[in-house]
């Protein structure tokens, strides 16, 4: 079983479903209201564990009413969540809103995340068990790199998520070894709207790069090599919120298991079209067995 360690976000979402956004100074009726456990962090972990890894999630929760429900949902999907701390004050949250396109907006607080400045001995010991760490961007930045540069040191292998995206230090980006933007984040760290183009840019900067694009796939490439895309399976979406996440955890299983990354994408492609076929984000995300016989 491949052993995962994600350092993120415990997020509730809070989201809208609306027939289209509203523009700014716009008010619009919705047609639903829900609270669904997520957070890119907790996102993957659960994507992860569904897909068969052994997952740690690290990160904190806060005192209110969510803390404990966002627990409850990790380890019901059988995340290990003895490194999840419960800390003073607010958990974080997102506030999302869907619309019938299937498309999201979304604004993150992030409450108790915040609070997650250093790896304490016990993170650094799940760390450098695991055999793969998932990061992404809703912790502090300084806490991303303390990971990455202990996973790097361990050998351990290390995929970031650049969402929310920012400008990136070296220290980090010197100890990844796998980036996963969707295309509007590869433009934004790359400066350049053409997937194929940013990608070789980023690759100056990391070894491997997979550039998700949403219902046209995805885009991997590697230093040295030819780039390649794989198309996404033909669904008709309905939320595409935690698709992203979904694929990163099943992507980060199977390479645990030894699958190349082509292999490893194109798995995790059919895992992230399961996903958006179903509202919320880490309620919708489908076991190894689902996208097995997709």
């Amino acid at each position: 079983m491949t052993a995962i360690a994600v350092l993120g976000s415990t997020n509730m979402d809070l989201v809208a479903y609306v027939a289209r956004a509203p523009g700014r100074g716009e008010t619009v009726t919705g047609r639903e209201f829900r609270t669904v456990p997520g957070g890119k962090g907790a996102n993957q972990a659960v994507a992860a564990a569904r897909a068969g890894g052994e997952v740690v999630m690290i990160g904190a929760v806060g005192t209110d009413e969510y803390g404990s429900v966002l627990r409850t949902n990790l380890e019901h999907a059988g995340v290990d969540t003895d490194l999840l701390h419960t800390v003073a004050g607010p958990s974080g949250t997102a506030h999302i809103v869907v619309d019938d396109e299937g498309s999201n907006a979304i604004v993150v607080i992030p409450g108790a995340n915040g609070t997650v400045t250093a790896l304490g001995p016990g993170e650094k010991a799940a760390v450098s068990a695991a055999g793969l760490l998932l990061l992404q961007l809703e912790l502090p930045l300084a806490v991303v790199t303390e990971a990455a540069r202990t996973a790097r040191a361990r050998g351990v292998r290390t995929i970031l998520t650049p969402s929310p995206v920012q400008p990136l230090p070296s220290a980090l980006l010197d100890a990844v070894d796998l980036l996963v933007p969707n295309e509007h984040e590869a433009a934004a760290l790359s400066g350049c709207t053409e997937p194929h183009a940013a990608a070789q840019i980023l690759l100056r900067q990391v070894p491997e790069v997979v550039i998700t694009l949403g219902r046209k796939g995805c885009l991997y490439a590697v230093r040295g090599g030819e780039p390649v895309l794989f198309p996404a399976p033909r669904v008709t979406a309905v939320d595409t919120t935690g698709a992203g996440d979904t694929f990163v955890g099943t992507l980060a299983v199977a390479l645990g298991e030894g699958r190349s990354v082509p292999e490893a994408a194109a798995w995790a492609s059919g895992a992230a079209a399961l996903c958006v076929q179903k509202p919320g984000a880490s309620t919708s995300m489908p076991y190894s067995s689902e996208i097995d016989a997709a």
